[in-house]
């Protein structure tokens, strides 16, 4: 029987590794093209190796000199100069980009009304050529780049990853301050907004759904995202939980709440979530791993390996316990200072399961559950 060759640029990230174990469970030679500079254990010694660098077409094509493969999957590098080096050198192509190409993803306003729907259309439009952002366009022309040169290849967009040897863990902030203890988190909006992730496992087992039914997601892209998202506010209380520890959740306006900013990563504060129902329909893909225990995963790992400082730089989180401690302090004394307005009739929650009685206080009327 012949054994089918697989070829995974990159392989050794959060997602690669379990995207290696796949192929070789389904009988494929797997060789890993990567720089050599993060070497993990999880890919075992039957793995080929080649050395070289993905972001350079030439030096690539040089590395793989004639060696063609059944299959791959294009997991990191410049795929927009890796595509048309990879015509005639593969038969199936799976390739990664990223969901900022959905338009809204980055910019709220780009849309109207204001921000992306719950759930996005699955026909939600891409960033345009007007774009201003030159990676979004570049996002954008990369799919273009995979479909004209591969136009049968499955092409996957990631979201925000979250899981072990995530780079740049958003989990991070609120996981640090909970081993520190700290009693208070201030969360931005409430702590309500919703965001499209993908735990490590999950997006990994997404790339094996589009090398598995290849057929059915031929010349498509999909997007990638676990089948439910978590708020951040929801997020904290797990955190907090896999820790042993509860915070007191104080809700600031996204305009004051300035330590909240690393765990939003985003100037707004608005949803955003894509549409991943047809890589459900047409590949077949489930979650292999609940939100709620991948974040307990995630945070168990990042108790147990604490990002460098280097990495806590790049989140923009300074952990300035005193700043945090003043601002909240001044905002409990301005709630403390304000005098709502008296109203004739106060405004209730409206809906069936609410009534009205009357308050004998003030003579007006009170709101309360039915």
């Amino acid at each position: 029987m012949t054994v089918e060759r697989a070829l995974v640029i990159g392989g050794t990230g959060p997602t690669g590794p379990y995207v290696v174990g796949g192929l070789l469970d389904r009988g494929f030679e797997v060789t890993v093209l990567h720089t050599g500079r993060h070497e993990v254990d999880e890919i075992p010694p039957e793995v080929s190796h080649i050395h070289t660098d993905p972001f350079d077409s030439e030096v690539t094509a040089a590395a793989l000199g004639s060696r063609t493969f059944d299959l791959a999957v294009v997991m990191y590098g410049r795929l927009r100069t890796l595509a048309p080096m990879l015509v005639g050198r593969v038969g199936r192509l799976v390739t990664i980009g990223g969901v900022g190409a959905v338009t809204g993803w980055v910019e709220p306003a780009d849309l109207f009304p204001t921000g992306m729907t719950v759930p996005a259309p699955v026909d939600a439009p891409l960033a345009g050529p007007d774009e201003p952002i030159g990676k979004i366009r570049r996002i954008v022309a990369t799919e273009d780049v995979v479909f004209d040169h591969h136009p049968e290849a499955v092409h996957l967009r990631y979201p925000m990853l979250y899981g072990p040897r995530q780079l740049l863990p958003r989990e991070w902030p609120m996981v640090r301050r909970a081993l520190d203890r700290r009693p208070v988190l201030i969360v931005a909006d409430g702590g309500l907004t919703l965001k499209s992730a993908a735990y490590v496992e999950n997006a990994a087992h997404a790339v094996l759904c589009a090398i598995d039914r290849a057929e059915d997601g031929s010349g498509l892209a999909f997007n990638v995202t676990d089948e439910r998202a978590l708020t951040l506010a929801q997020m904290a209380e797990i955190v907090a939980d896999e820790l042993g520890h509860r915070f007191e959740l104080l809700s600031l306006p996204n305009e004051l709440a300035a330590p909240a900013r690393p765990m939003v990563m985003h100037h707004s504060t608005a949803h955003r979530v894509v549409n991943s129902r047809p890589l459900q329909s047409l590949l077949g893909y489930r979650d292999v791993v609940t939100p709620e225990d991948g974040l307990r995963r995630t945070v168990r790992w990042l108790a147990a390996n604490r990002p460098t400082a280097e990495a806590e730089a790049r989140l923009q989180d300074p952990f300035d316990y005193r700043a945090e401690d003043e601002l909240i302090r001044r905002w409990r004394s301005a709630l403390a200072a304000f005098q709502p307005p008296d109203y004739e009739v106060e405004p209730g929650y409206g809906g069936a399961y609410y009534g009205r009685s009357p308050n004998p206080a003030t003579g007006t009327s009170r709101v309360e559950p039915l």
